[in-house]
């Protein structure tokens, strides 16, 4: 299982920091990702990372405020939410990829097959 939390209200401008933890698996062994789904919105990418932590992606609307890291020894996944918009407003959730290579960003949602319940974000304006 994995177990999302972090989110809360916060004004524009301001930041969160999101963890995932997981109970039942070692996430060492996954690829993971954190989504978000604003309302009416499809599903979207937030922050991917490989395995090893060395490999990392964004989704174009949080690049360069947004980052996602990893503790493998914490069994952990993060995201650091800097200069966070109205437009951020969303549920968050964290995603593991099972038979992942060790370097391996993967982009396809559908590849996931286990999920966080999500944390909800609300940025203010």
């Amino acid at each position: 299982q994995l177990q999302a939390s972090g989110g809360g209200l916060v004004e524009a401008g301001g930041f969160l920091r999101l963890s995932c933890a997981a109970s039942g698996r070692a996430l060492r062994n996954y690829a993971l990702g954190w989504f978000r789904q604003g309302p009416g919105k499809e599903r979207e990418i937030v922050g991917l990372i490989s395995r090893g932590g060395t490999f990392t992606d964004y989704g174009d609307p949080v690049k360069g405020r947004f980052t996602i890291s990893r503790d493998n020894a914490k069994n952990a996944v993060y995201l650091q939410m800097n200069s966070l918009k109205p437009e951020d407003t969303a549920v968050y959730y964290c995603a593991a990829k099972s038979n992942a290579i060790h370097s391996g960003i993967y982009y396809n949602i559908a590849d996931y097959g286990a999920w966080g319940q999500g944390t909800q974000v609300t940025v203010s304006s």
